[in-house]
This record gives structure tokens, C-alpha cells and sequence, in this order.
């Protein structure tokens, strides 16, 4: 637990990790002892929400925890979990550690070929899934020979058992297993944004690693009242670990929407309605809720807003204090080291432009290329001192890519950063990222958070083109707001206004105007296909 201190300095001063010799998830997250009538989770429908105790949590997980010892799932085997925002959710994660198993969260949005090769690199013994998605396993199914089992939630299918009717012949006894805090509890697949995901390995201390962070930028949660949502998926480390889980753990009632893909004015209802307290939102989300002509005329009244994922920008921080009336908290980390920066507004943590300070309890900071630790102001990678128990395990089955992760003691983030003397660190962009234009180095953050100023633009992405002169120019990529069209006068306005705001090395020399930018799951743009994109128009153009 993170102490309630005024000062930042006396926080990390007095915060030590108790990480016990035998920790389990599920006992954690899903024990009733006490607090067996409180609410747990509020399943958001059309019309009334459905109200889920922890009481009902610990014999419905029991239930579904001896299903699947009747499947035959054994300690360390894996179950994927194909669901979005509900209670089964839930039950299937814990009811997978009572037995030592390891979980394989899916997101909802993924297709086929992405199922497959989750599917297939897991080793996946069992599925829990809905009926409606069966079909996207089906094309693969037969390859899948590790996969002995599929249970829907919501009646059966296809080559699927209908999970409701077994679990109602279930008993609700059963111990639960006794790991430790590094045993395997949950692989959660990196986003994608650098070349093919790979399976981040956790032990079951993963969730103990984040709750400094997830404390610290909801200003010393849980406090009377609160009540956490997210609209990321709970497939996604922001959902599972940041929302989901910490809400279990603390007691904090967790509002759950099976809502695919965000809609501002639906997630501003949404917050009203059920009285959000405390909300993650990532920023491409956030982006998105600015096109909103009165947020506050919804009536919303959080507490905290946390955002990471990408770097916020300026901008969106200003819209959110006079849109909300708060700090959002910035935060940072990512699937292999999640949430070891953020900002925290109630003790004065809070810089526009930074994504935070070290969490207390992790040492961050920026490194060169050799691992030695950078002056102030330097540029260079952000990286977390190990062992820290908020860092996985491993890749699954890339033990060179796990080794590859290290410099020393330093675990690489594999994004380039600056700290300043108070401890702030600026996110400047993935090692891949960052654009080299006539000598200079230049991260996209700064020119995206440029770009969404202009009145035209809801979303843009930066990223560098190949250029025989400045070997890259900058391109951007620009999703238009509603009310405005693509043209070449309106390129060539949105490049100047950049130019103006910025610096003449830094603005896009080309701007494209698309449909939708390539986001993974989670919200973030893979930057990577529109590096792709732009390096085959530089090619194309040679060849003229």
C-alpha cells in the first residue's frame, strides 16, 4: 500500500514492497472474507445494471475453477480468455489461478490470424469465449493442436460447450493453489507496434508491482466513494492491471461495458449514469472526447483521470482541466513494466508535457546506449532498474529477446526520453520512432500534439519519410474532424501552422489526410505501417 504523504520526497522515502513468500492472484482478487455483500462489479446494460458481489465473485469462480480441473487444465497450462468487459471475464482469470494456471487475455476486436497466433504461440490448452466469435476460430481451429477445449459464456456453438449449463453442476469448494509471487499467473501480448507481439510472461506479483502506480496517479485510491472504469478492453495490461484487478484487490466497485470501440457521448453517459469516480482513459480516447461540444453538460464528476499509452500532449491537458476540472494524470509503462511513472496532481506531482516522476518503489531512468545513467536533460532510453515486481517473467519461448530486454541491471523500454533535474521525464518516442531530418533528431509526440491544436485535425500521427537530402522529412498523417475536407490548401495550412508553432526542421513537409489511423487493440498507432506506407512512396517516387 502507498502511504498518504503531502510530499513526493517523504512517498518514496517511506514506501517499501511487501511482496509475501506465497501470493496468488486469485486469493487476492477473488476471497469474499468481509466484504461478501459488497458490490464488485456493475455490468452496464440497457436499462437496469447488473450488480455482481464479491460473495457471488468467490462461488461462481469455484464453480468455473472445477470446470475446467474437469477439462483437465493443469498448473501452468494456459487458458485464453476471449471475452470483453463483463463478469465471466473476471471469473475465468481467477478461476484459472485457483488451479495455478496461466491466463492468455484476447482482445474482443481481434481477428482470425491474430487469434491464431495467439492461439497457436501460447500453446493454449482451453478457451473461454463468446458464441459470436467462434467463427473467428473456426478457420484455424484444426491447426490448433494444443487446444483440447472451448467454452462459451453465453450458450453453446460449434465445436463449444456452453460454460453456464456446466458450471450450474459445478461445486463450489476447492482450494486454492499455493504459488508463489514468481510463479506464471498471466501472458499478456505486446501491442505489435515494433514487428510480430510477443507473449509477456507474469508472475502472480505482477498486480502487487502495480498498485504503487495505480495508487499514486488515483491520488491514494481507494478513498470513500470511488468507482473505477475504463473503456480499454480488460484484454489490454491498461484494463487487466490498471482497472480490473487493482478494483478487485482494493475493494473499489468496477463498472464493466461491453461496448466495442469508444463513443465520446456514450462514455460521457456512461460516466454520468453509474457515477464514475475514477477513470482510465487513454489518450487517442481522450482525443476523441474533445470533439464534444459540452463535456460538462453531462454531468461526469471524476475524482481522478488517469491516461497513458502514448504521450498526452499540452493540448489535451488543458482540455481536461477545463473540461473536468482536474489534473489528468499522466502515466507510463508498458506490457513487459507497466505503470513505473506518472503524475499525481493531489501532491503537486504534475508537469503538462511530462508523463510523470518514478512511481515510489521503481527506479527509472534514462540510459545510453553502454547502460551508464544520463545527465539531466539528455536524451536518450527509459529504463527500470530490476528486479522490480512489476517486470515480467520472460518472453514466452524467446529467451534471446528476454535477454535482448537488459542492459545490465536496466530493463529497456525501447523509447527515447529526457528527465529534467526534478525528475520529470518528456517521452520523445520509440527507438523506431523518432525521425533523423537534416541532422536532427526529432520525436513525433511534440509535432502530434502540434498538429491536434489545429482546429481541422481530431487525429494525426508523425513519422518519417525517407528524403535523399535530409535523409527523412517529416510526413504527418491526419484524421479530419467533422466539417472539414481534404485539400491541398488545407495540407499545406495545417504544415504551416505546425511550422509556426514549432520550428522549421520540425514541421511536416507532406501531409496526408486518411480515413482512420492503424491503431492496435489498445489505442495506440502503429506508427510502423505508416512508416511502411511512406517508405513505398519514397520508393515509387525514385523510380519516376
Amino acid at each position: 500500500m502507498l502511504p498518504k504523504r503531502e510530499d513526493y520526497a517523504a512517498l518514496r522515502r517511506d514506501f517499501a514492497w511487501q511482496v509475501p513468500a506465497r501470493f496468488n492472484l486469485a486469493a487476492a482478487c477473488g476471497t469474499s472474507a468481509g466484504r461478501a455483500d459488497k458490490v464488485a462489479i456493475i455490468e452496464a446494460r440497457e436499462g437496469e445494471a447488473r450488480q455482481v458481489t464479491f460473495g457471488e465473485i468467490e462461488r461462481q469462480a469455484a464453480r468455473l475453477a472445477n470446470v475446467l480441473k474437469a477439462k483437465g487444465l493443469k498448473r501452468g497450462e494456459r487458458l485464453a480468455i476471449l471475452l470483453p468487459q463483463m463478469p465471466e471475464t473476471a471469473l475465468a482469470h481467477l478461476a484459472a489461478w485457483r488451479l495455478g494456471a496461466v491466463t492468455v487475455p484476447l482482445a474482443m476486436l481481434f481477428g482470425p490470424e491474430a487469434l491464431n497466433y495467439r492461439l497457436s504461440d501460447s500453446g493454449a490448452a482451453g478457451l473461454v469465449t463468446l458464441s459470436s466469435c467462434l467463427g473467428k476460430v473456426a478457420e484455424y481451429r484444426e491447426g490448433l493442436s494444443d487446444l483440447r477445449f472451448v467454452l462459451t459464456v453465453d450458450g453453446p456453438g460449434e465445436g463449444a460447450e456452453d460454460l453456464t449449463a456446466l458450471m450450474e453442476r459445478a461445486s463450489e469448494s476447492g482450494e486454492i493453489a499455493s504459488t508463489g509471487p514468481d510463479d506464471p499467473a498471466v501472458m499478456v501480448y505486446t501491442s505489435g507496434t515494433t514487428g510480430p507481439p510477443k507473449g509477456a510472461l507474469h508472475g502472480h506479483r505482477v498486480l502487487l508491482g502495480h498498485l504503487p502506480g495505480v495508487q499514486f496517479c488515483h491520488e491514494f485510491l481507494p478513498q470513500q466513494g470511488d468507482l473505477l472504469w475504463t473503456p480499454a478492453d480488460w484484454a489490454w495490461a491498461g484494463g487487466l492491471f490498471n482497472i480490473l484487478l487493482p478494483a478487485l484487490y482494493f475493494g473499489v466497485p468496477v463498472v464493466a461495458s461491453r461496448a466495442q470501440g469508444f463513443d465520446p457521448e456514450a462514455a460521457l453517459a456512461l460516466m454520468a449514469r453509474h457515477g464514475v469516480r475514477n477513470a482510465f482513459i487513454p489518450p487517442t480516447a481522450l482525443k476523441m472526447l474533445r470533439a464534444v461540444p459540452d463535456p460538462a453538460g453531462y454531468g461526469v464528476d471524476l475524482r481522478t483521470l488517469g491516461s497513458g499509452g502514448e504521450s498526452l500532449g499540452r493540448e489535451a491537458h488543458e482540455w481536461g482541466r477545463s473540461a473536468f476540472g482536474l489534473s489528468i494524470n499522466e502515466f507510463y509503462g508498458q506490457t513487459e513494466c507497466n505503470y513505473v511513472l506518472s503524475s499525481c496532481g493531489a501532491i503537486g506531482v504534475f508537469s503538462p508535457g511530462a508523463i510523470g516522476k518514478a512511481v515510489p518503489g521503481h527506479d527509472v531512468a534514462i540510459v545510453g546506449p553502454d547502460g551508464k545513467v544520463l545527465a539531466a536533460g539528455e536524451q536518450g532510453q527509459i529504463a527500470v532498474r530490476a528486479p522490480d515486481p512489476v517486470m515480467f517473467l520472460e518472453y514466452w519461448g524467446r529467451p534471446e529477446a528476454t535477454r535482448e530486454k537488459y542492459i545490465g541491471d536496466w530493463l529497456t523500454t525501447g523509447d527515447q526520453g529526457v528527465m529534467d533535474e526534478e525528475g520529470y521525464v518528456s517521452f520523445v518516442g520509440r527507438d523506431d520512432d523518432v525521425i533523423t531530418s537534416a541532422g536532427f533528431r526529432i520525436g513525433p509526440g511534440e509535432i502530434e500534439d502540434c498538429l491536434i491544436g489545429h482546429p481541422a485535425v481530431q487525429l494525426a500521427a508523425a513519422v518519417g519519410k525517407p528524403d535523399p537530402m535530409r535523409t527523412e522529412i517529416v510526413k504527418a498523417y491526419v484524421v479530419l474532424a467533422d466539417g472539414y475536407r481534404p485539400s491541398e490548401a488545407l495540407a499545406a495550412e495545417i504544415g504551416r501552422y505546425v511550422r509556426e508553432r514549432l520550428s522549421a526542421h520540425e514541421y511536416p513537409r507532406e501531409v496526408a489526410f486518411v480515413e482512420e489511423m492503424p491503431l492496435t487493440t489498445t489505442g495506440k498507432v502503429i506508427r510502423r505501417h505508416l512508416r511502411e506506407a511512406a517508405q513505398r512512396e519514397a520508393e515509387a517516387g525514385e523510380a519516376r
